[in-house]
């Protein structure tokens, strides 16, 4: 199966192969003048994909008949919820280890069709169904957000009118949240005058980390030894530092870690029966913080998803 694989890329002329950036192709373009943005989101992307156009977009790339009975009984196999087994008439499971990849097969429709009539409108960039377009005007970014409607609509899918939104990105305070992270056009610190896109974990997905964090801390762990709750909660940190440390994260990070110790020091404190936190405070401080992973310190201002 010949697939563009998961990935960020930028469309290029058709004598072009597909290939991953070398770049960040946000803060490229938008440093070239691209700073209107068609923030855009598939409706229920994973549940909506028709059978016919999954399996005419697999014929495609895939000859063998064996092959393509297999994948379409594996998406007809059902999704066990936990309590029933249901068989959806559309779509392909959220989660599932297929599922990116039938998503590319899907979406690839809409990249060659972009890159052979619209690729004046301005540049895509996908990730699995996770799209922007980074358009030069208003106008062009209104006849994109157009576009990619209809031809969605070809593919049988639609976007969700309430989260897809077209972003100036020089109004002030204005951005847009894609894989995760904020993007937001700031002006530099170290050189006044001087604008860039700069990118930190959204809201959400600091919402998110927290969540996870108070789990691992939770009062129904009090009985395990605090050694294997840091080691929990470095497991999850480790993860999300790697992925989030790419761009301009250092305040986020520093707040997520005043958080964990905070978190950390009232469980300690709870499990050897004093309240608040500054037992448990104490106990980091002679133990020089049990090995807790910290976030701070991590950053590195470079390529975020493409790295080379």
């Amino acid at each position: 199966m010949h697939s563009p694989p998961v990935t960020e890329y930028q469309i290029k002329p058709m004598a072009k192969r597909f290939r991953p950036l070398r770049r960040d192709c946000r803060g490229v373009e938008v440093n070239r003048g691209r700073t209107w943005v068609v923030d855009a989101d598939i409706a229920s992307f994973f549940d909506s994909i028709g059978p016919q156009v999954l399996q005419s977009a697999l014929a495609e790339r895939i000859s063998d008949r064996r092959m393509m009975k297999l994948l379409m009984g594996w998406l007809r196999a059902g999704v066990w919820t936990g309590d029933v087994l249901i068989h959806p008439d559309t779509g392909t499971a959220q989660g599932g280890v297929i599922s990116p990849l039938m998503a590319n097969v899907v979406l690839h429709r809409l990249d060659r069709c972009w890159q052979r009539d619209h690729r004046r409108l301005g540049t895509v960039v996908r990730y699995a169904d996770d799209l922007v377009i980074l358009c030069p005007t208003q106008e062009r970014a209104e006849a994109a957000l157009a576009v990619l409607t209809e031809i969605l609509a070809e593919l049988g899918l639609s976007l969700a009118q309430a989260k897809t939104t077209v972003v100036n990105l020089r109004e002030p305070r204005s951005g847009f949240v894609f894989l995760g992270f904020h993007h937001r056009w700031v002006e530099s610190f170290t050189r006044k005058g001087r604008y860039f896109l700069a990118r930190w974990p959204s809201d959400r997905s600091v919402r998110r980390a927290k969540d996870r964090i108070r789990s691992h801390t939770a009062r129904r762990w009090l009985m395990l030894p605090v050694k294997d709750i840091v080691e929990n909660l470095n497991g999850f940190l480790t993860g999300w530092r790697g992925y989030f440390r790419h761009g301009n994260s250092t305040t986020v990070f520093h707040d997520l870690d005043q958080f964990v110790v905070e978190r950390l020091a009232r469980f300690i404190s709870n499990k050897h029966g004093h309240h608040g936190r500054r037992y448990g405070l104490r106990v980091l401080i002679d133990h020089e913080g049990l090995g807790l992973v910290r976030l701070v310190g991590s950053i590195r201002h470079g390529t975020a998803h493409a790295s080379r």
